[in-house]
């Protein structure tokens, strides 16, 4: 009988925006429980990744979500505060995986093997999973944070730079969740 290795997909949402975190998730499918339709988060419908989402947590061997927090992007900068959050979701999975497959081209530090994958979220189910599940738990917290700071639409524009979100903090200032670091939010911290 073949011996299967356990492979974990890694995705990240968030290096782009301006405020919130950056979260990573990791995945280790079932290859006898498998999902139909998992593809790119950015390619599905909003509903569409809810649906999978759900679908992902009931059917995968293991999932895991975690986050690097705003503080910690602005101290260490996105790259490696996205690489930390992969990390994270990785050692915190309930099963060790033997092959890490990461998408984008930098792996974060694990105590397994790795490959990074270039568009890896269009091209290994298990990155698609991971960028799923990082999609939809960073979206469904930004949404939350509209609560919290009424005004910014982060539950339209999810904390990106669009024209709506500057206006926003031109007009209302920067939040705790801002990144400090990133230019539009720098500009406002220099007037």
């Amino acid at each position: 009988m073949e011996q299967t290795i356990l492979i974990a997909g890694v995705d990240e949402v968030g290096r782009g925006p301006l405020a919130g975190p950056v979260v990573a998730a990791a995945v280790i499918l079932d290859p006898a429980n498998p999902i139909v339709g998992l593809a790119d988060s950015k390619k599905l419908t909003e509903k569409r990744r809810e649906a999978l989402s759900i679908e992902i947590k009931e059917k995968a061997l293991a999932w895991s979500i975690a986050r690097a927090e705003v503080e910690e992007i602005d101290r260490i900068n996105i790259l490696q505060a996205s690489l930390l959050a992969m990390k994270r979701a990785v050692e915190t999975l309930s099963h060790s995986p033997e092959l890490a497959l990461i998408d984008g081209n930098h792996c974060p530090e694990l105590d397994c093997r790795m490959e990074a994958i270039i568009k890896g979220d269009s091209k290994e189910p298990a990155i698609s999973a991971a960028s799923i599940l990082a999609k939809v738990a960073r979206d469904t917290e930004m949404v939350e944070m509209e609560q919290t700071y009424p005004g910014y639409g982060f539950a339209k524009h999810k904390g990106y730079p669009t024209q709506q979100h500057r206006e926003a903090i031109m007009q209302l200032g920067i939040t705790p969740i801002h990144r400090r670091s990133y230019a539009p939010v720098q500009r406002m911290l220099d007037f």
